[in-house]
């Protein structure tokens, strides 16, 4: 009696786990079925370039258009320019914003004319370097103030400690 229940058990499990494989396989395909789209309704992906900066909007981001406070008259030709901000990049893009006579800063591309006799040579992270052409030799370097450590601390901690 024991060997026929041992047997009916085997029989059971065995007819279980055939009805879980099948149940599996066929809620499987019917997954991967409903998944299935049309090739049709798939979408491209189309890549479109960056926009080209706009010098005047590099302006205004760097603080171009603010009136220069400085009266000084200084005889060397650095006096009369102060750079304001730089925008230094790899592919021939670089543009320095600089205020020429007190003038308020506009921004200036590497090549352009700056005043009659001094276009852009080139810009640095932190400079801008002036000469009379592109291929001569640098004649004015302009270099940005150095910033404090008072101005690089957040907000909060700029407070005194009230008392």
């Amino acid at each position: 009696m024991k060997t026929a229940l041992l047997s009916l058990w085997w029989l059971r499990i065995a007819t279980f786990t055939l009805a879980a494989l099948a149940a599996a396989s066929a809620t499987y395909w019917v997954l991967k079925w409903q998944a299935t789209v049309p090739p049709s309704l798939t979408a491209a992906v189309v890549y479109t370039a960056p926009p080209a900066a706009d010098p005047q909007r590099v302006a205004r981001l760097l603080g171009g258009g603010q009136t220069s406070v400085s009266s000084k008259t200084v005889s060397s030709a650095a006096s009369h320019f102060k750079l304001s901000g730089v925008l230094a990049n790899r592919a021939n893009s670089s543009y320095a914003l600089i205020s020429v006579d007190g003038k308020p800063a506009k921004p200036y591309r590497v090549g352009a004319q700056v005043n009659d006799d001094l276009v852009l040579h080139s810009v640095a992270p932190r400079s801008a370097s002036l000469a009379t052409s592109l291929d001569a030799p640098v004649s004015v370097t302009l270099e940005l103030p150095q910033l404090s450590q008072a101005s690089l601390l957040p907000p909060a901690a700029k407070k005194a400690p009230e008392e």
